[in-house]
């Protein structure tokens, strides 16, 4: 009696966990900001958030390795270059939102299919110019083609050419100017550099006030992280630089994004599409923004951040050009880089 008691109680329990609703999320992002949107999608639908964090490499190698085997609902990563890479491997499933198709526009998510999306952005960062104004006049570098001048020899600072980052910005440049232009802009930058590329793009903005370059190339978050830091030496070498939003004459600034997609083998397919829908509105698109100075993807949502107003971030042009050109030009960007002879 004790006995089927027990068992009786056990499959009760099983059958519970059974219908519990759950989302498994493979996240490379780390925010304490976080936290906070995904307690509130709990509170909201009921639907309960295991998380995985690693950095994007990890995750996409993590995802490989499991196969069909894997239990990830939802991928999240933190550049257009390499949401594309993943989803060239297969590593995602198209899906329809007609929620985020009113949110997010168009040029921040994969190109739609039949089937619907793999991919779409939810943050955006800008890929800016941090200046020694005591070297450089913002009109001397008001363009991305003006970074192969040969005035600026020897002034430019960057992180590895063939980081997402950089990567995503050629591709849209190279789509711009063609390949012919673009492999000599490429080959200009290389004849440029004050140094062979190092570190990441705090890097960079610290040797531009150290005086070891003039031009950094930088995403709009690590200026405002500096601005924002409780350290004041962070904040000291972020006096000594001003920002510089290009094209904005002309074609607008690049704009990445940090984005989302549907595991290819998602068992809660459903769950993933609600978390999708519900990170495209404005409380998640606050929380998701601020937790690392980026600004919105949304439609008609904004981001109080006083570090990225004071650099200008309020009111920019952002280049139209979708998102989507990385996936198509990624392999032939990597081949000019390795032409021209950018580390």
């Amino acid at each position: 009696m004790i006995v089927a008691t027990v068992a009786a109680a056990l499959g009760f329990q099983s059958q519970l966990h059974a219908q519990e609703k759950v989302l498994n999320i493979y996240s490379a992002r780390h925010y304490q900001a976080d936290s906070v949107m995904y307690d509130e999608f709990t509170r909201t639908t009921g639907i309960r958030i295991n998380r995985i964090e690693s950095d994007d490499a990890g995750i996409l190698a993590r995802l490989r390795a499991e196969g069909a085997a894997s239990p990830a609902d939802v991928v999240l990563l933190v550049d257009a270059a390499r949401l594309a890479l993943a989803d060239s491997q297969g590593l995602f499933q198209p899906f329809r939102s007609a929620r985020l198709d009113a949110a997010i526009p168009p040029n921040l998510r994969a190109a739609p299919t039949p089937e619907g999306v793999t991919w779409t952005g939810f943050s955006t960062r800008a890929r800016v110019f941090a200046i020694d104004p005591q070297r450089l006049r913002a009109e001397d570098v008001a363009t991305y083609e003006q970074l192969s001048d040969p005035k600026l020899r020897g002034m430019i600072c960057t992180r590895s050419g063939s980081h997402p980052y950089n990567i995503s910005l050629f591709a849209t440049v190279i789509d711009r100017i063609g390949d012919q232009r673009g492999e000599a802009w490429l080959r200009g930058i290389v004849a440029n550099k004050a140094r062979p590329p190092r570190g990441g793009d705090t890097d960079q903005i610290r040797a531009v006030a150290a005086g070891e370059c003039a031009l950094a190339i930088t995403n709009t978050y690590y200026v405002a992280r500096l601005m924002r830091s409780d350290n004041p030496a962070d904040r000291a070498v972020a006096e000594r630089v001003r920002v510089v939003f290009p094209n904005q004459a002309t074609t607008g600034t690049h704009v990445n994004i940090a984005g989302g997609a549907i595991a290819r083998h998602a068992r809660n397919r459903d769950n993933a599409i609600a978390f999708m829908e519900f990170m495209a509105t404005p409380f998640a698109q606050k929380h998701f923004a601020d937790g690392n100075n980026e600004f919105a993807a949304a439609r008609n949502v904004r981001v109080n951040n006083p570090a990225l107003s004071a650099i200008g971030g309020d009111n920019f042009k952002v280049e139209n050009i979708p998102l989507d050109v990385v996936a198509r030009n990624l392999v032939k960007v990597q081949q000019m880089l390795d032409r021209v002879g950018f580390k």
